[in-house]
């Protein structure tokens, strides 16, 4: 069928059974014209978006190639803080720049783009490198896609905010978040039935060539969007605007609350590679292990996101609230096996499944604190709000990366129990954030 023979209007009444004819009051009135059409081109570029970013798994797949390519474990233990804090640092700076722009969908398609080049890149170290200098490279290509995330982070919710209206955009990140981990799903039952076969580092490279190709399908799509001219004012010097914007902290108490929470909430990111890291303690079957955690991952999207996208656009305070309970129950369930019923852990798919349940949880939190932050401000004020949040995440993530020093101290489980003991705080504080959706 001819692509202009494709009613968005219809795909988009279906998925978000479209009835309130208010519900574009919050976005501009052209806007909310082609609204259908710009839903379904910011699914499918996130759908690849995050489809490739699964593949390109930093708790996961990315520690396992390393493994591969002889690495020292040094080099390992620095993925998770540099891929997350990297795209996040620099947002204050990077925001200045967006905010002189009055189109800015093409912020976040260069962004994914140079993504896809940092995964070519990659997979040609898979393919011709080992060692130190594979890590080095690994860890240099890593940098030059986070910052590139930084990129797409601070377009992404402004661009959302001006084409896509209030209580249908935790539906678009849940939507494509299901899709995404349908085909992760399939990956991870690729990798369960090649067990037995070895998976050696040039298998890995066209892996990453994968996800190169789904960034560049995403950057495409996104830049056929129909954005309107928006606000430009708030641009200046990168450095004294961000100064001056970090002020918001001390002036919007509803705003400073949610970066504290928000900080807490890592428990449930930070404490997810210990998770893996107790599954290889514990097991010798890598390859099969390997595809029950992508395939756990997989699931955790394709059951959940869907439920907490639409969960979102009711009260995404109380998606981040639930989601953080099961992520930190998790937790502390693991401590009591470790310290009682060790054994437990030599069974294969036991931390799979865990691990799973802790997927759900923090794919709860993560859509709950995007849809959270994105109703919480218009215009140029989000775009503030989400740069000066991501920037001392940022920060802050640099310093909980030394938490695995404490692994000779307390043991990996320990670690794990005082990350769920932090997300108990982070539980208590966000049940007296302000509720942002409306009725």
């Amino acid at each position: 069928m001819p692509l202009k023979k494709i009613n968005p209007d219809n795909i988009y009444n279906k998925l978000v059974n479209e009835e309130d004819a208010r519900v574009c009051k919050a976005i501009d009135e052209n806007a909310c014209k082609v609204v259908p059409g710009n839903f379904l081109l910011t699914i499918i570029s996130y759908f690849f978006n995050k489809l490739a970013d699964a593949i390109a798994n930093a708790k996961v797949v990315l520690p396992w190639l390393m493994e591969s390519l002889n690495v020292p474990v040094f080099l390992i233990s620095f993925l998770v803080p540099i891929k997350e804090s990297g795209s996040l640092l620099p947002q204050l700076f990077i925001a200045a720049f967006v905010r002189k722009l009055p189109i800015r969908k093409w912020v976040w398609s260069l962004g994914t783009f140079l993504q896809a080049l940092s995964m070519f890149g990659i997979a040609v170290v898979a393919w011709n490198m080992e060692g130190l200098s594979a890590g080095l490279a690994i860890i240099a290509l890593i940098i030059t896609l986070s910052l590139s995330r930084g990129l797409c982070s601070v377009a992404a919710k402004d661009v959302l905010g001006k084409t896509i209206p209030k209580t249908r955009r935790g539906a678009l990140n849940g939507l494509s978040g299901m899709l995404a981990g349908l085909l992760v799903v399939v990956l991870g039952v690729y990798f369960l039935l090649n067990g037995e076969k070895p998976f050696v580092s040039q298998h890995f490279g066209v892996l990453f060539s994968l996800a190169g190709f789904f960034w560049l399908l995403a950057s495409i799509t996104y830049g056929q969007i129909k954005e309107y001219p928006g606000e430009t004012d708030g641009g200046g010097n990168a450095f004294t605007v961000a100064m001056k914007k970090l002020s918001i902290l001390k002036t919007d108490k509803p705003f400073r609350l949610f970066v504290i929470t928000r900080a807490l909430f890592l428990c449930s990111v930070l404490s997810a590679p210990f998770f893996v890291i107790i599954a290889q303690q514990n097991s010798d079957a890598n390859a099969y292990l390997l595809g029950l955690f992508i395939l756990s991952s997989g699931l955790a999207d394709l059951l959940s996101a869907n439920f907490w996208g639409k969960f979102s656009d009711v009260s995404s305070k109380r998606v981040m609230i639930i989601g953080a309970t099961i992520a930190t129950t998790v937790g502390f369930v693991v401590s009591f096996i470790d310290f009682f019923y060790k054994e437990l852990f030599s069974t294969i798919w036991i931390m799979p499944i865990i691990y799973f349940i802790l997927s759900i949880g923090y794919q709860g939190i993560r859509i709950g604190r995007k849809t959270y932050i994105t109703d919480l401000a218009e215009g140029n004020k989000r775009t503030d709000y989400v740069a000066v949040s991501n920037t001392l995440i940022g920060f802050i993530l640099l310093l909980t990366g030394l938490i695995g020093s404490l692994s000779s101290l307390i043991g990996v489980s320990g670690i794990i129990f005082i990350l769920s003991l932090v997300g108990v705080l982070a539980i208590y504080l966000a049940k007296k954030l302000p509720e942002v959706q409306e009725d």
